[in-house]
């Protein structure tokens, strides 16, 4: 029985994949601050799918995967930020349709993106969200490190979320300094001395 994957195809799309680490998400010239390549967006975006969909009750690997895939079409149209796209328009339908064409992939990946774009169900809508929060943690952190305009994006950001679960994470990602996960979940002297000061370890 003949596969349906054509290894050639496969080996393109690849390829391709590996493109998205070299484009650029051109907002952050705007901002003054702060960088991000869509494949570094693409990875953390979605693992914040995976949590909400765990946090909503919803399918978190489909939600994971619409994350994954819902900017692949950038390798081919690069990133168009907001002001870009009052002035430019890209036909990422095409070139998603084209990314995959003769791949063997397209009957699982061109729904998974179509359902992303059309944002009608639930697992959709918190991709959408993740894709926004992965934002917002950018900001967060560009705002921690002093840049003020980080701050009106952020605000603008929030407004965009769908879901309760997305609000919900945003509002406690808004109060919470980006480096607590590492800096602040120790004792100070741990600084210090480097050893536990509970264990002396």
């Amino acid at each position: 029985m003949a596969s349906p994957f054509d290894l050639d195809r496969l080996a393109d799309f690849l390829f391709e994949a590996g493109m998205l680490k070299d484009t650029p998400r051109t907002g952050y010239q705007f901002l003054g601050s702060g960088r991000e390549n869509v494949a570094e967006h693409s990875f953390r975006a979605a693992i914040i799918g995976y949590v909400l969909a765990n946090m909503a009750g919803a399918n978190s690997e489909k939600t994971a995967l619409l994350c994954l895939f819902h900017d692949f079409h950038e390798a081919r149209t690069g990133d168009l930020n907001y002001v870009n796209h009052q002035y430019n328009s890209a036909n990422a339908e095409m070139a998603m349709h084209d990314a995959l064409c003769g791949s063997g992939l397209e009957k699982a990946v061109m729904p998974l993106w179509e359902e992303q774009e059309k944002a009608v169900t639930l697992e959709a809508e918190l991709s959408k969200d993740a894709d926004q929060i992965d934002l917002i943690l950018n900001l967060k952190k560009e705002a921690d490190l002093g840049n003020p305009y980080a701050l009106k994006w952020l605000d603008a950001a929030v407004k965009r979320l769908r879901t309760k679960p997305g609000k919900d994470l945003a509002a406690k990602i808004a109060e919470t300094d980006h480096t607590r996960w590492w800096y602040g979940a120790k004792d100070n002297r741990w600084w210090i001395h480097r050893k536990d000061p509970e264990t002396n370890d």
